[in-house]
């Protein structure tokens, strides 16, 4: 018997990247292949939240994609699916702050990702 449940995960994010995905403009989240994201698939929920507050969002995976670094995965992806609101060099600039290069090392991951839900929501907070 297959367990057809998906499986929800939860990832803090910044407000300027919430607000994309809240209002359907960002398809592509960019994350390094940490362990714990080694085994996102297709199907699976992304609940994001702004970290310290109770404003989530959530998203179905539709596709994850490994990339050996950020370059490649804008050039692959394209910088508007990333973030329709800054150019290619802002966004890799952004990027590589977030995430230095020992972390960029571990592989880049392009989780493509389609609203679930019409704008962020407020949950209480869990202690």
């Amino acid at each position: 018997m297959t367990d057809t449940t998906a499986r929800v995960r939860e990832l803090n994010l910044y407000r300027q990247y919430f607000d994309l995905i809240a209002a359907g403009a960002k398809t592509i989240e960019v994350r390094v292949k940490y362990p714990h994201l080694a085994d996102l698939t297709a199907g699976d929920v992304i609940r994001f939240r702004i970290k310290g507050t109770d404003e989530t969002c959530e998203v179905k995976v539709k596709r994850v994609t490994e990339y050996p670094n950020f370059e490649s995965l804008l050039d692959g992806e394209g910088p508007a699916n990333v973030n329709p609101a800054a150019p290619r060099d802002q966004q890799l600039a952004n990027i590589q702050t977030i995430y230095p290069p020992e972390k960029e090392a571990l592989g880049a991951l392009a989780i493509q990702i389609e609203l679930l839900d019409h704008g962020p929501r407020h949950e209480p907070l869990r202690d």
